[in-house]
């Protein structure tokens, strides 16, 4: 038989194979690292996008938050402007009042009796002033309690002083006053 030697090839085949082994390995490494690279790569970039979207959500954000301070101060300023409004309402409805209130102290006052002063204080108006009696006083009262426009007179202080040789009572009440709008108030809340 022939004597055939196959260790040399058997050695190269397996040079081979190692060869191709060692170069799948580094092909595989070096593909591994692109895919790693492209991964990071895609991921880089969808942070990048996501960190756009979050600045121009936040700009938006800022620009909405200045439209609403905006929308707070106009707010601010139409209930400024309404309760304006109500107060001017109020006073042209009780225009009228006060001159009826002063022609009313003038028609209701007695002989014999004269105001020294006249102060007002919420719905409340102080009269001070001097009679000859205390009847007279008393006669004011009424008339003011009969008024439309007053309600509930109260008497503070009556002393009698020594004016030039004349003994005068000198007086001090207080009136509730009362609009209109006060009477048809209460003919609501009688009627319920």
């Amino acid at each position: 038989m022939a004597n055939i030697n196959l260790l040399p090839w058997r050695e190269a085949q397996r040079r081979e194979r190692n060869r191709v082994t060692l170069m799948i390995c580094v092909a595989m490494w070096v593909g591994a690292l692109c895919l790693v690279l492209l991964a990071k790569m895609f991921m880089d970039m969808r942070i990048d996008r996501q960190l756009a979207r979050n600045a121009y959500l936040q700009s938006e954000i800022n620009a909405l938050s200045e439209v609403i301070k905006e929308i707070e101060d106009l707010k601010e300023k139409r209930d400024n402007l309404l309760a304006r409004m109500e107060v001017i309402q109020t006073l042209q409805q009780n225009r009228s009042q006060i001159v009826h209130m002063f022609d009313d102290l003038v028609t209701k006052l007695p002989d014999g009796v004269y105001y020294e002063e006249v102060r007002k204080s919420e719905s409340k108006i102080g009269i001070r002033g001097k009679a000859q009696s205390n009847e007279r006083v008393s006669s004011l009262m009424r008339n003011l309690d009969a008024s439309d426009w007053f309600d509930r007179s109260s008497l503070k202080v009556v002393d009698v002083v020594d004016q030039n040789g004349l003994l005068v009572s000198q007086f001090d009440l207080e009136v509730k006053e009362q609009s209109k709008g006060d009477e048809e108030k209460g003919v609501e809340e009688i009627s319920q």
